[in-house]
C-alpha cells in the first residue's frame, strides 16, 4: 500500500466513531507485525509568546474594570511599540467574578474581581526583551507565562508525521523479509499506540522540549562620584525546540508461501 493510501487511512481512523476506533484500536487475530515510525527535528524558535494577568479587585465594579482597562491599554501599547507578530495580539472578554477571603475561620466578601488575560508573540527576542522592560509588571498585572514557539511547526509536524508513516512501511518490510513471510495488507495506523495486553500502552507523545528564560538582572551599582548607578538589563535566552511525531503501523503477514 502506498503511503498516501496509509495516510488517507489515518486520517479515516480519526474520524471514526468512539467504537469503532475501540476495535481499530486493538491487535487482529490474524498473524501481523507491529511497527513503529518516528520523525524528529530540532530547530531554533522564531516565536516568543508572553501570557500576561490583568486583574483588579474593588468594592465598586466600575472603579476594578477601569482600573483593568487602563492595564490593558497599557499592555496593548506595549505590544505594539515593541513589534508585536501581526494578529498574535488578544486579548479576551472582561471576567467578573465575587472575590472572599477567610478570617477567624469564616468568609468574608472582599469586593468584586475583574480580569482580562492578555497574550501576543514576538519574532525575536530582542522584541520580547523590550516588551517586558515596557509592562510594569504588579499585582495587577501579571506576566503569567513565557514560551517559545516554532512558526512553521503545523507544516513541520506533517512532514515528520509523513517521515514515521513512511519508516513503518520500511521496517515492516525488512522484518517480513528477515522472517521469510510476507505482508498481506495494512491493518490499522496511529499516532497513538494501540492497548496491547502484552505491554505496549497507549500514551502521549512529546509536544517539543524547549526553555525560555529570563535571566535576573545584575544587582544595582552604587554612584560613583555622583553619577548615577546604570539601569538594570535583562536577558531572554530561548534553547533549541526538538518536535516528535510517532506513527504506529500493524500490518497483516502470511508465512511467505
Amino acid at each position: 500500500m502506498k503511503l498516501l493510501s496509509a495516510l488517507l487511512w489515518s486520517s479515516l481512523l480519526a474520524t471514526m466513531a468512539p467504537s469503532a476506533w475501540a476495535q481499530a484500536n486493538t491487535i487482529p487475530s490474524q498473524p501481523h507485525l507491529l511497527v513503529k515510525g518516528q520523525g524528529t527535528r530540532t530547530v531554533m524558535p522564531d516565536r516568543f509568546s508572553v501570557d500576561l494577568l490583568v486583574k483588579s479587585t474593588d468594592a465598586q465594579v466600575e472603579s476594578a474594570r477601569a482600573r483593568v482597562q487602563n492595564n490593558v491599554q497599557a499592555v496593548l501599547a506595549a505590544f505594539k511599540g515593541n513589534h508585536a507578530v501581526s494578529g498574535s495580539v488578544r486579548a479576551d472578554n472582561l471576567a467578573i467574578r465575587p472575590e472572599h477571603r477567610y478570617a477567624g475561620g469564616k468568609q468574608e466578601y472582599v469586593g468584586t474581581q475583574v480580569s482580562r488575560q492578555v497574550k501576543g508573540s514576538f519574532a525575536n527576542t530582542a522584541d520580547l526583551q523590550g516588551f517586558l522592560r515596557a509592562v510594569n509588571a504588579s499585582d495587577e498585572l501579571q506576566i503569567s507565562g513565557m514560551r517559545p514557539g516554532y512558526a512553521d511547526e503545523r507544516a513541520l509536524r506533517a512532514q515528520l508525521k509523513g517521515e514515521a508513516a513512511a519508516q513503518t512501511r520500511d521496517s515492516a518490510r525488512h522484518l517480513a523479509s528477515a522472517y521469510g513471510t510476507r505482508i498481506t495488507g495494512l491493518y490499522s495506523i496511529s499516532d497513538v499506540a494501540p492497548n496491547f495486553a502484552y505491554g505496549v500502552q497507549a500514551g502521549s507523545w512529546p509536544d517539543g522540549d524547549a526553555s525560555l528564560v529570563a535571566s535576573a538582572p545584575p544587582s544595582p551599582q552604587a554612584p560613583v562620584h555622583g553619577v548615577p548607578a546604570p539601569r538594570s538589563t535583562e536577558s531572554v535566552q530561548a534553547g533549541p525546540i526538538t518536535y516528535t511525531e510517532n506513527v504506529y503501523a500493524i500490518f497483516l503477514i502470511s508465512d511467505g508461501t
